[in-house]
């Protein structure tokens, strides 16, 4: 897949992006979300979490936390952003089974706690705590290698993004 970049003279950037959650990784389509399973969000993957622990996946910003604490958009400092949306449909929730320990605006460290839930209430009320993770700035990352299997918080490299460089 990334063959073709060792012979040609452009340069290429890439992030390695660390699990944010422990669970099973799987490819969107296993997402029952359209948007999500379609790619119409991004590229990326979906973790189906087996605790309610969120870690940040790499170093940066998170540029928006929403209100019912369910997903945010972090910023490596490349540029590139990363769309986390724990379960399908929990902004019905209102917030409730989340708690959040940053805030729009906080630099956070790879493997420092962002995000907080409870799995169970998730499942109970309804919903899937299925959690997709993609490049919500897509066109900046054309490549993106996903890792599927079984994955603890913090581990690196479930995913990795390589995009052209501006250099």
């Amino acid at each position: 897949m990334f063959t073709h970049w060792l012979t040609n003279k452009t340069k290429y950037q890439s992030l390695d992006i660390n699990s944010p959650l422990s669970g099973q990784s799987v490819p969107l389509d296993h997402v029952p979300d359209k948007a999500f399973a379609s790619k119409q969000m991004g590229e990326g993957l979906a973790i189906d979490p087996m605790d309610g622990i969120l870690v940040a996946p790499f170093d940066g910003v998170v540029v928006y936390l929403i209100q019912s604490k369910h997903a945010l958009i972090l910023e490596h400092e490349s540029g590139l952003q990363l769309l986390i949306h724990i379960g399908i449909n929990t902004v019905a929730l209102k917030g409730e089974g989340f708690h959040s320990h940053i805030e729009t605006g906080d630099l956070v460290s790879a493997g420092q706690k962002l995000i907080t839930f409870d799995v169970d209430f998730i499942r109970t009320a309804g919903y899937e705590p299925i959690t997709p993770i993609v490049i919500a700035n897509g066109e900046m990352a054309p490549d993106v290698a996903c890792s599927y299997k079984s994955v603890q918080a913090g581990e690196p490299a479930i995913m990795r993004v390589v995009w052209q460089s501006s250099i």
